[in-house]
């Protein structure tokens, strides 16, 4: 099993390092070692059409990420309390929305929004002030943080409910003895101690949001994120422009990932 297991972490990694290494290639080929520079990094840091995608996906991932936190903890306190055929129902659905594959939440996302688009449109208009171009709902950077976040949502609340699980109810019955509203009792004892399980949500929300380009591809509109400029750029052909930018996005991914997981494990030694 050692050795299963040392092969499929190379099978998945070694792709990974030959796209790092090819980053630092001093040649216009992808495909070709010709020495070692880092001239890549800096004219893909000096391309504003990389800058202003980077710049609408950093967006896109932090609104994402700070809905999704904030819904998914919301609902994660909310179905803690739940018990019987109902919770079973609302975890059933949680959890299939996580298993579901993006090109299928991206496609019912499209013709979800563009059903809902076409009927508010006219009603807009209708009801819009005579001499004044009525607003018109479209795809772009709402359609983007909508669509992620609710998926990301799934992710938060099976984070931060196993957080709850672990907790020690008897914090908050006692909370409860010393006469402390719900509220009170949420900000004082709870929050604290889901906070950690919160913030890694917020770091893994982050993450897949700023990485996505299936269901982005599909809701994006006119806006274009780093992903999908990465995937119109290989069409064209591989350079090692590319190889730096996957390098790294890569590396501030791997980052994020290693935070979120020493705050779950720090969160999980506060709560025992």
């Amino acid at each position: 099993m050692r050795i299963y297991a040392i092969c499929v972490y190379l099978f998945l990694y070694i792709p990974i390092g030959v796209i790092a290494l090819f980053s630092f290639n001093a040649g216009r080929h992808a495909s070709q070692l010709q020495g070692f520079s880092t001239k890549w990094y800096g004219k893909a840091l000096n391309n504003p059409f990389v800058m202003d995608a980077l710049e609408t996906s950093l967006m896109v991932a932090f609104a994402s990420a700070l809905f999704a936190s904030v819904f998914g903890t919301m609902a994660a306190v909310a179905l803690q309390g739940i018990k019987g055929p109902v919770r079973t129902a609302f975890d059933l659905l949680i959890y299939v929305a996580v298993m579901i594959p993006g090109i299928v939440i991206g496609i019912a996302t499209l013709i979800g929004l563009v059903t809902v688009f076409d009927q508010l449109n006219p009603l807009i208009a209708s009801i819009w002030p005579n001499g004044f171009e009525p607003p018109k709902l479209r795809m772009g950077m709402g359609s983007l943080i909508a669509a992620h976040t609710m998926f990301l949502m799934a992710l938060v609340v099976i984070i931060v409910r196993a957080r709850l699980a672990g907790m020690d109810r008897a914090l908050t019955e006692a909370s409860s003895d010393l006469y402390a509203t719900p509220m009170g009792t949420f900000r004082q004892v709870t929050l604290p101690l889901i906070f950690p399980a919160i913030l890694a949500g917020f770091l893994l929300s982050f993450t897949f949001s700023f990485d996505d380009f299936i269901i982005a591809f599909f809701v994006a509109g006119s806006e274009t994120t780093l992903p999908i400029y990465v995937f119109s750029s290989i069409r064209r052909g591989v350079t090692p422009e590319i190889n730096a930018i996957g390098t790294m996005v890569m590396g501030v991914s791997l980052l994020m990932l290693i935070t979120a997981q020493m705050l779950l494990r720090r969160g999980g030694k506060k709560t025992k």
